[in-house]
């Protein structure tokens, strides 16, 4: 996985349930489903333009602190998001 880009912006638009970032005109999405206390994080799409840059890992950490901030479990049911977790010990706490 790629350093992520520090000048990224990242939305988290809680009406579609997903983390935002705009490149290149293109939208890139880490997107979740919350039941109660847990968050299914099912689907991480950046366009193949744009792969290889570190959007999804910044993506999927800007998820992951704000589940962290809420108090929330993490289901990593998207390949990615379970790598990136598997390759960043600190966030098993969060898995549920």
């Amino acid at each position: 996985m790629t350093t992520p880009p520090t000048d990224l912006t990242i939305v988290h638009n809680t009406a579609a349930s997903r983390f935002e970032a705009v490149v290149d005109g293109l939208t890139c999405v880490a997107a979740y489903h919350r039941s109660g206390d847990l968050i299914d994080m099912h689907h991480t799409g950046v366009p193949r333009a744009l792969e290889g840059r570190g959007i999804a890992a910044a993506l999927v950490r800007a998820a992951l602190d704000w589940a962290a901030a809420e108090g929330l479990k993490v289901r990593p049911s998207c390949s990615y998001v379970r790598v990136y977790m598997q390759r960043h010990p600190q966030t098993q706490g969060l898995q549920g």
